[in-house]
């Protein structure tokens, strides 16, 4: 199975669901028997439970890239830029390997904005998408850049949030 005509998609805004669309993406994907990579951007805690569904996922390939850690926005460390960069080059090869059908760059939308990769290396990285591989963006604040090469962007709104009536976030539910 293999896609003739690979879109760049994007999931932003401020609501929450932009992971979870990405991940029902690939669960729907899957499910066709195509070939998912994921690559999560700042994200090394390992109780997220993506980290263990996938695992029962024929095609799927999950890979964190981050610390158990918050990045600082203005001061991020060297370990936080270097995890970032060392994904984008990862997301670079998995695109370009002929191996995977959908490349997913969960949270890459948020180490753009954070100043942990360059806009240039992004933006070269979406002009050398194969045809034959749709690309997925994940992340508040998407540079209008990316935005305007992408085929599809969602923008999740938040109307109502549970944090904000002091529900911490929930396993299962949130991660």
């Amino acid at each position: 199975m293999s896609l003739k005509k690979g879109l760049i998609q994007v999931y932003t805004g401020d609501g929450k669901g932009k992971t979870t669309a990405a991940l029902g993406l690939a669960l729907r994907a899957a499910g066709h028997g195509f070939k998912v990579y994921i690559i999560q951007f700042m994200k090394g805690w390992p109780h997220y439970g993506e980290l263990k569904a996938v695992e029962f996922l024929p095609g799927v390939t999950l890979r964190q890239f981050g610390g158990p850690h918050f990045v600082d926005r203005n001061n991020p460390s060297a370990e936080d830029i270097r995890m970032a960069r060392e994904a984008l080059q990862e997301a670079r090869r998995a695109m370009l390997s002929g191996e995977y059908d959908i490349v997913i760059l969960d949270e890459i939308n948020v180490a753009l904005d954070f100043g942990l990769i360059p806009l240039e290396e992004v933006i070269a990285l979406l002009e050398e998408k194969p045809e034959g591989v749709e690309l997925v963006l994940t992340g508040r604040n998407a540079h209008p850049e990316i935005i305007r090469r992408a085929h599809l962007v969602t923008e999740m709104k938040e109307v109502k949030h549970p944090y904000r009536e002091g529900i911490s976030a929930r396993k299962g539910i949130e991660f």
